[in-house]
């Protein structure tokens, strides 16, 4: 086994949407930075690819997001200008539900707190200016011009390229065994490839962040998910400049949505699909029949003209916090290791400020952005 010559700044394992975030804010900053990803950059294996991740102003979650999600939205664009790469498409959002369902009343909530620019539309109005949709009677939606979707794919190279450019050093396919504390108060991380030390750490390994620290465990729980593109009748209905992303609570439950982007088909998904807890490094990647009917079931009753022939099924995982919102803070027992967990499934489209906020907790244990509600110790009691 090589050790490395040196010490760095700051180690980040994980290079997928918040650690190659996290990397690039660094490196901007001028810290040695050395970023280990066990797989390809970017890849398939976690929570950070699926073609397109929606992005909404609108937050029925919590109002408490709207700050991140407004410094997100800059952060996208920023990174945009300085690639090139068109990271971030809006093509407007809509948040349904039943009368006094959270999905589209803390949506609403969020955007009149907020002043966020919106409207509030009865189902028959939102077929009559989006035919793709065939929401419930009685439904009311709220539309947000300004949703849309992060090319995840995309983002991740820009941030490494970026990285990579302000001097940060960038392994993938290179497996992290294990870390420890050194009594000098950095760390000592080993890898399959070798040793390194570094000042401080960052915990960005998603679906895996709990096999490196009991701190997390129960509390950052891997679940499988699965995604499903099924070509539309008339794919035009379903393009980006005609068809918003969304979010729905129907009887079946909670499902989300995209237009047809980059490959054949209308996505769709299931909050929390079959509710599978799973190991990482342990489960069944290959999508099957049951998981395709239950998100074509839907797609026929509430997007008829997008039912036609399955394109494409895809796994992925979420990491589910206790309460489903983030865990962002640094570790009790070892401050100069901070961490970003348990995004719960709807933490992608907050990548480029989450790199922000782990890169400020890295470099000074703390950070001026509100994160108040997504610390560790509101699970103490």
């Amino acid at each position: 086994m090589s050790t490395t010559g040196g010490r760095h700044d700051v180690v980040v394992i994980g290079v997928g949407g918040m650690g190659s975030a996290t990397t690039y804010h660094l490196a901007d900053r001028g810290y040695d930075v050395l970023g280990l990803e066990r797989y390809d950059v970017p890849h398939t294996m976690g929570s950070s690819h699926g073609i397109t991740r929606i992005i909404r102003r609108a937050y029925y979650e919590h109002p408490s997001y709207i700050p991140l999600i407004e410094r997100a939205y800059e952060l996208w664009d920023d990174l945009a200008a300085e690639t090139g790469r068109e990271v971030l498409h809006r093509t407007g959002s809509i948040d349904a539900g039943p009368e006094g369902n959270v999905v589209f009343e803390g949506s609403l909530r969020s955007c009149e707190e907020h002043d966020i620019p919106h409207e509030v539309l009865t189902s028959e109005q939102v077929s009559e200016r989006f035919p793709g949709y065939d929401l419930p009677d009685g439904h009311r939606a709220l539309y947000q011009p300004d949703g849309g979707f992060v090319v995840p794919e995309q983002s991740i190279i820009g941030h490494v390229e970026r990285a990579q450019a302000a001097g940060a050093d960038i392994r993938a396919r290179e497996r992290v065994l294990e870390w420890e504390p050194t009594p000098d108060g950095g760390v000592r991380v080993e890898t399959d490839r070798g040793t390194y030390d570094a000042e401080k750490m960052v915990l960005a390994a998603g679906a895996w962040n709990y096999k490196f620290t009991d701190a997390l465990s129960g509390l950052a729980v891997p679940e499988r998910q699965v995604l499903g593109w099924f070509q539309p009748e008339r794919p035009a209905t379903f393009e980006p400049a005609n068809f918003p992303v969304w979010n729905l609570k129907v009887p079946e439950g909670r499902f989300y949505g995209l237009p047809v982007y980059d490959v054949p088909g209308f996505k769709i998904g299931k909050y929390h699909h079959r509710d599978e807890q799973v190991d990482p490094d342990d489960y069944d990647t290959e999508p099957n029949r049951e998981d395709e009917r239950l998100l074509r079931e839907v797609t026929a009753n509430y997007f008829p003209e997008a039912a036609g022939p399955t394109m494409r099924l895809a796994t992925c995982m979420f990491t589910n916090s206790p309460d489903e919102h983030f865990i962002l803070d640094t570790l009790p027992d070892h401050p100069q290791v901070a961490i970003g967990a348990g995004f719960s499934g709807h933490g992608f489209k907050f990548a480029s400020v989450i790199g922000e906020i782990l890169a400020d907790l890295a470099a000074d244990g703390d950070t001026d952005h509100p994160i108040e509600m997504f610390r560790l110790d509101r699970f103490d009691d």
